[in-house]
């Protein structure tokens, strides 16, 4: 059977209502339809801790797309009369009962996970699980899913534990800078140095340099390495006594974009921040695909207000709380219609190639924002 000739169809859970909303509405408009193409579901979690997925109309032989967002923690439910928050082991559960409901009635079944489930536990060091790699195989050879589409994920060799899924890592690369050059003065942007907080960086850090091409600026690029206390567990993890930095030492007067996949507790980013001040940094902003916050945003305020760094960008691919979404640093790009556009050249049987990285767009953006003086 074609693509053409299949229905589409989106199941989007709870935790990712909002994202998935948008993306319906930008489908509509492609298919120039007054129809949603959200499937009616029930999401329940009983007492106990157990959940169950129901879907409220049929999507026998449709072409369906099932999104979630694992880093979702405002949705709570009761267990043994104690108030509980979603957390990603419960939403990864949740996915697979989401798909058993669909298993053998659907004609194609993908699923939309743009954080992925145990991402940065990617690789063994010592006594410990693959747990991302053994999550994405259970997916492989028990739910007989086609295609797993995520957003930059922590380490993309993950994928080697599918086997019959096709796995496709998109980034938010232009529709973070796009939004970057349009919201930066151009003064600003004639010295750039693209910087990554720790080796494991240095390849998002080297897409966006080479992304950043134009004649009107002048670029550069440096790193950090991160020497860790492995005595020492802070917080789930070992913490940083020095960040070393190796690149260009003339960087007095210049603007840092420092670039990640994530912001967790932001330690990392603070120091990285401290170091480039000391050096000269004359604005400093912050490019991430998530920011979880996992502490807060007392520090982030602070450091602001003590003009330290002039910004944060992001995405709206996982959950971010509404109070610090009002946050003047805080800026979030929306990524929805690029899924959209995504979800309609796979459903067409078109190519998503130029969707997936186009290093020419960044440049055309600067070279449009520059000629307009």
């Amino acid at each position: 059977m074609n693509n053409n000739d299949k229905k589409l169809k989106l199941i989007v859970l709870k935790s990712a209502l909002e994202l998935g909303e948008k993306v319906d509405k930008h489908l509509t408009h492609l298919y120039d339809s007054d129809n949603s193409f959200m499937v009616p579901i029930k999401e329940t979690w009983f007492n106990d801790g157990h959940g169950k997925v129901e879907l409220l109309d049929s999507i026998r032989d449709e072409d369906v797309y099932i999104f979630t967002d694992i880093g979702n923690y405002s949705i709570s439910y009761n267990m043994h009369g104690f108030i509980n928050h979603t957390s990603p082991n419960d939403l990864a559960s949740q996915l697979k009962d989401a798909i058993g409901a669909c298993k053998c009635h659907a004609n194609r079944l993908s699923i939309i996970m743009p954080l992925l489930y145990a991402g940065r536990q990617h690789r063994r060091i010592g006594r410990e699980a693959l747990t991302c790699a053994t999550y994405l195989h259970e997916l492989d050879i028990d739910s007989r899913i086609n295609r797993l589409i995520t957003c930059d994920a922590h380490d993309e060799g993950v994928q080697q534990a599918l086997f019959q899924t096709e796995f496709d890592n998109i980034f938010a690369t232009n529709a973070i800078l796009e939004q970057f050059i349009n919201n930066t003065d151009l003064e600003i942007l004639k010295n750039i140095i693209f910087v990554a907080p720790d080796f494991g960086a240095t390849g998002r850090m080297n897409f966006y340099l080479n992304s950043f091409n134009s004649d009107y600026i002048k670029k550069d690029a440096g790193s950090f390495y991160k020497r860790r206390d492995y005595n020492k567990i802070i917080d789930g993890k070992n913490p940083i006594i020095e960040h070393s930095y190796s690149g260009s030492s003339n960087i007095k007067g210049a603007t840092a974009i420092i670039i990640d996949d994530m912001i967790a507790s932001g330690s990392s980013l603070f120091d990285v921040i401290d170091e480039l001040k000391t050096r000269g940094v004359e604005h400093i902003y912050a490019i991430t695909t998530f920011a979880l916050f996992t502490n807060g945003i007392d520090k982030f305020n602070r450091y602001y207000s003590q003009g330290k760094f002039d910004g944060i960008y992001t995405t709206n691919l996982s959950y971010i709380n509404e109070t610090y979404k009002k946050q003047k640093w805080l800026n979030i790009v929306d990524c929805s219609q690029y899924l959209a556009k995504i979800i309609y050249n796979l459903h067409n049987g078109q190519s998503i190639s130029e969707l997936l990285r186009d290093k020419s767009y960044p440049s055309k953006i600067l070279a449009k924002k520059f000629d307009q003086i």
